[in-house]
């Protein structure tokens, strides 16, 4: 017996049938990948290094950041908080002083942040520092912010005159804390003077969520989020791991 061969109304509803399923399909993938971007969004704002391999985590903050809940971010998990205190050679940031006092009231160790300007002369950067840094031994070691920023200095010096004007900076601001300067090197400061190799300082380094590599593994600090929401803090927060 032969079989008789389906119309052609019932292969268009063969067709719509699949095409159907594919539509189904294809929305279920959508659906799929928007709810995995939105829980890694939402797993970003929560997440800190593993405190086993980094016990020690803290933040770095500045007026930007808005009113800080000291007491809450201690109850976070902050064991320190650095705090921008200046940049360049004029610019103070208005919530250090006030921050200074709020985190210690909570027992947190302090330490102050110089966002470096390569363009400005570094005695009056260094001038600066001193002026609002207190000199006082129970504060961490100053942290220098050391990045490419063409808004403040759209022709960057060279090796040679970075080397000269970033050693008088160092040597002014050491002297006034009595403690070694740590240097947070920016990938793209680093690409471009190679500094971990020619400064015998403590590193700092910074990349969202992975270890990074830029600065050799020598580094002692990391800012591992910028994402990092907290209670008590109004923005997203940048976190910081200490390497063992």
């Amino acid at each position: 017996m032969i079989a008789s061969k389906p119309d052609s109304q019932g292969r268009t509803m063969d067709k719509d049938r699949k095409a159907a399923r594919r539509g189904v399909g294809h929305a279920n993938v959508v659906l799929l990948v928007a709810a995995g971007v939105a829980l890694g969004w939402f797993e970003s704002r929560r997440w800190t290094p593993d405190r086993a391999r980094f016990p020690v985590q803290g933040a770095w903050l500045d007026a930007h950041d808005g009113p800080v809940d000291w007491r809450m971010l201690k109850a976070r998990g902050a064991d320190f908080v650095y705090l921008t205190a200046t940049e360049g050679a004029d610019r103070r940031d208005e919530a250090y002083t006030t921050g200074l006092e709020a985190a210690r009231a909570q027992a947190l160790q302090v330490g102050s942040v110089h966002v470096y300007d390569l363009c400005a002369p570094a005695d009056a950067q260094a001038a600066n520092f001193v002026t609002i840094v207190p000199r006082d031994p129970a504060l961490l070691p100053p942290a220098i912010a050391l990045d490419i920023d063409s808004r403040s200095c759209p022709a960057p010096p060279g090796e040679a005159a970075m080397q000269s004007e970033l050693t008088t900076f160092l040597n002014q601001i050491e002297k006034h804390t009595e403690k070694p300067a740590i240097l947070m090197v920016s990938r793209g400061f680093e690409s471009r003077y190679r500094l971990a190799t020619l400064v015998d300082r403590n590193l700092w380094v910074r990349q969202d969520f992975l270890e990074p590599g830029y600065a050799g593994p020598a580094w002692v600090m990391w800012t591992a989020t910028t994402r990092l929401r907290l209670d008590g803090v109004a923005g997203p927060v940048r976190w910081v791991a200490v390497r063992r």
